[in-house]
């Protein structure tokens, strides 16, 4: 019997997301396994591409084996993907509609992706001549030299003759990180005898066996004997030649928080509440039960330590845990609290990460030296076994949800890998979505609640909203009612600290002439450019287009060019004449960009080195500074006004977010809403508090327009460089909706996103709401599948079967 692969290859489209059949050669039959990676030859040319191995076969000798291509080399010593992200990617491609390589893909860290390099190969036949001429003599050339030398149109005419072929090169990005050391390979005596031998002045060559007498047997690195002998390199590799030492190379794990120090804390006491929920969640940790729990806990109610302990019981176990925490800006407060309490055993996935990092952090899990995982969303996809609890911190972000392909929710596949390994999965936000908090109510999910706050002293802060169309403002300065200033100025004088949340980066919203109302826009979007003062250029946050600030209007050539709208760039200078001693810190994308700053700045913050933090919505969440005893929000309602269903929910959730920064030790909090929509349920509610009252009130308007969570929705959106086409098109799609679906389902449109063009591209979506609808997805992949020649031509066509954005 001989042996076959089943493998998916490294070519994301419709015709190639099926398994292709691939003989495995006689020597390699035992070690090819389902989940690894190989290197096959594919397509007429016979190119070398990646593949993932997903099922091994065996196939009778009578059969015939000469139309089968043969696996040329593996790419892995052991699977990188197990039995069980192999069968969840199967379920993200029926649930997504994506192509089985981009799950796979998805699942494996950047760097075990692997990149292709072309070389062109002489032919045995190819004349001398040509060798000399067009080669340089050599047989081979690589692709970019070909292109830089200006030879690829020679060489491609020579390839339509059978002269050149073209050789793809599958390189693996994951190297090893080491280091250069050494160790003696001479006993103590034998040494000596040596140094005996040495003349005098070689002085090198006496400190390298002094040190090599000091080690013992032990090794060094190489950086480290420079560093502390002054060893040079070159009496390292004497000490080679003479067969004094050997020369070892040796792997270094990148730890991410190698420079840490963290100080271990141990399990609180739970109050009544917390208690009830960590038994029931362990219970079903213990009784090995797939259960999804909704842990609905009021800001500062003690979830994490509920989560904390959940895991220390999971461990005990002997089973593993991942925990979920939608921001990179989160990330630093929950590491920190889980290294403390379970030190080596905890393994960080994020995208602020190296790749260096990345990889080994996936490997120290890999091999088991992890039991905890904490990271973003592509933590769900960390090769973990014997899963004991999947907690996903503050549910209700729409971060969980990924926007390109696979479109997957985090939440979804917590609760597949759940059902795997029967173990709960926990959901917790201080304001859940609609869609969970609808399955608590419906007991799909397991409600439980926390209603006060864990901290005895502390207190839900007093909230107090200021109607900016009636407040009075300072001077020129628009951004902060007097009320605010006021309060912001009282926190100083008591060394207290401040919170102030803007929804927009940037220093203001737009560039406007006075004189003909003429707004500077992207020249490849249906948006207006945003100014930035620290790079004194406009940019557009949607392609990134950059141009320097104009100092007259480009339309009719005023100097009555004006700035409007407020950014936290803006926000910061005026901060800094309003109170020129006090110390600010800004925390948005643009201060955000380099590796580790979202630590730095909150350990900043944390450590009392500024008094007031000025942020976007990434400063919201889950921070918890006992110092913070006023929290602002400039302006309510940049959420409220998109064209979204949405909006009320997440101004709500916002609101009610950042709200809970304040007042979390033993000091009261206060917190001050301004607002231009004073009357808005979404402010009024959330200035109560009242997630209860909101749900009632949301679900009753959800109702009334029929949207999630009574109706389930797809998205399908197109793109291209003509108007006329994607149009067009989308007209088609619909017409064959209405031919497929049942009376019941709602189509709405097709209709223009509400930045119709981005990139020089128009965009046009259609909208499906429906209660059931068995032959939908079915349908919808057809779509995808029908117009693979119109998606060669410059179409593009995407389809999202959970959206979470509609603007």
């Amino acid at each position: 019997m001989r042996k076959v692969a089943e493998v998916i290859v490294d070519v994301p489209t419709m015709q190639t997301d099926l398994p292709y059949t691939y003989l495995i050669p006689d020597e390699l039959e035992d070690k090819i396994l389902p989940g690894m990676r190989v290197i096959v030859p594919f397509g007429k040319g016979n190119r070398k591409i990646q593949g993932f191995v997903t099922a091994i076969n065996e196939i009778l000798p009578t059969e015939d084996l000469t139309a089968l291509k043969q696996i040329e080399a593996p790419m892995d010593l052991v699977p990188v993907l197990s039995k069980e992200l192999l069968e969840m990617a199967e379920e993200m491609r029926r649930t997504t509609l994506a192509f089985k390589i981009t799950c796979f893909q998805t699942m494996l860290p950047n760097v075990m992706k692997a990149s292709y390099d072309k070389k062109l190969v002489v032919r045995s036949d190819c004349p001398q001549e040509i060798m000399d001429t067009v080669f340089d003599g050599l047989a081979e050339m690589t692709w970019e030299d070909a292109q830089t030398s200006g030879k690829l149109p020679t060489i491609m005419k020579l390839r339509q003759e059978n002269l050149v072929d073209v050789v793809y090169l599958v390189n693996k990005k994951n190297r090893v990180k080491t280091i250069k050391g050494f160790q003696s390979l001479l006993t103590s005596q034998e040494l000596m005898a040596v140094k005996d031998s040495l003349k005098p002045n070689a002085k090198q060559q006496h400190l390298l066996i002094d040190v090599l007498l000091l080690l013992d047997g032990s090794m060094i690195s190489n950086k480290e004997a420079q560093e502390l002998y002054d060893i040079s390199t070159a009496v390292i590799k004497t000490g080679q030649t003479k067969g004094w030492l050997n020369i070892i190379e040796q792997e270094v794990k990148r730890d991410p928080y190698a420079n840490h120090t963290f100080k271990q804390t141990f399990a609180a006491t739970l109050n009544s509440e917390q208690q009830l929920a960590y038994e029931a969640i362990t219970h079903a940790v213990r009784e090995q039960k797939s259960e999804t729990f909704l842990l609905e806990g009021i800001t500062g109610s003690g979830k994490t330590e509920v989560y904390l302990q959940v895991i220390a019981d999971v461990l005990k176990e002997n089973k593993t845990g991942i925990v979920l925490v939608p921001e990179i800006s989160l990330t630093p407060q929950t590491v920190r609290r889980f290294k403390e309490r379970f030190g080596s055993e905890v393994a960080v996935l994020h995208s602020a990460l190296s790749v260096g990092e990345k990889y080994d952090e996936w490997r120290k899990i890999e091999h088991g030296d992890a039991k905890v995982v904490v990271g973003a969303r592509s933590a769900i996809f960390a090769p973990l076994d014997n899963l004991g609890v999947i907690i996903i911190d503050e549910e209700h972000e729409s971060t969980y949800k990924q926007e390109e392909n696979p479109r997957y929710h985090a939440r979804d596949l917590a609760i597949w890998r759940a059902n795997y390994h029967q173990c709960p999965v926990v959901l917790g936000s201080a304001t859940p979505s609609l869609e969970t908090r609808a399955r608590a109510q419906k007991k799909v999910y397991h409600m439980l609640q926390l209603t006060e706050r864990a901290t005895q002293a502390s207190r839900l802060p007093k909230t107090e909203i200021i109607n900016m169309t009636e407040a009075e403002t300072f001077g020129k300065m628009q951004t902060f009612s007097r009320h605010l200033l006021e309060k912001i100025q009282l926190r100083l004088h008591k060394k207290e600290q401040v919170v102030l949340m803007l929804n927009r980066r940037g220093y203001s919203s737009f560039v406007m002439c006075r004189d003909c109302g003429f707004v500077v826009p992207c020249p490849n979007c249906d948006i207006s450019l945003t100014l930035h003062m620290d790079s004194h250029s406009m940019k557009c946050h949607y392609c990134g287009h950059e141009e320097p600030i104009p100092n007259k209007c480009p339309d009719c050539q005023s100097n009555k060019i004006r700035y409007y709208g407020t950014g936290t760039q803006k926000v910061e200078e005026e901060l800094t004449q309003l109170f020129p001693k006090a110390r600010i810190l800004r925390m948005d994308v643009d201060t955000t960009r380099k590796k580790g700053a979202h630590e730095r700045l909150l350990e900043q913050f944390g450590q009392h080195e500024a008094d007031i933090l000025l942020g976007t919505q990434m400063i919201a969440k889950g921070l918890d500074f006992p110092n913070v005893t006023l929290v602002g929000v400039l302006n309510a309602d940049t959420a409220l006004n998109l064209p979204d269903f949405r909006a009320s929910e997440r101004t709500f959730q916002l609101l009610t977010q950042v709200s809970g920064r304040a007042g979390r030790g033993d000091k009261a909090g206060e917190v001050v809403i301004q607002t231009f929509n004073p009357d808005h349920y979404a402010i009024q509610l959330a200035k109560r508090h009242d997630y209860e009252q909101f749900f009632r009130y949301e679900m009753s308007v959800r109702h009334e327009a029929n949207y999630p969570p009574y109706y389930f929705t797809a998205q399908i959106i197109a793109s291209h460089p003509e108007e006329n086409v994607v149009a067009k098109k989308m007209y088609d799609i619909l017409l064959g909706l209405k031919e497929q679906l049942s009376a019941q389902a709602i189509i709405l449109g097709p209709t223009p996103k509400a930045v119709m063009r981005v990139n020089n591209r128009y965009f046009y979506q259609i909208v499906i709401k429906y209660k059931a609808e068995p032959h939908l997805y079915e349908y919808l992949r057809s779509i995808l599948e029908n117009n693979q020649t119109e998606i060669s031509k410059g179409l593009k066509l995407s389809v999202d079967t959970e959206p979470l954005n509609f603007v």
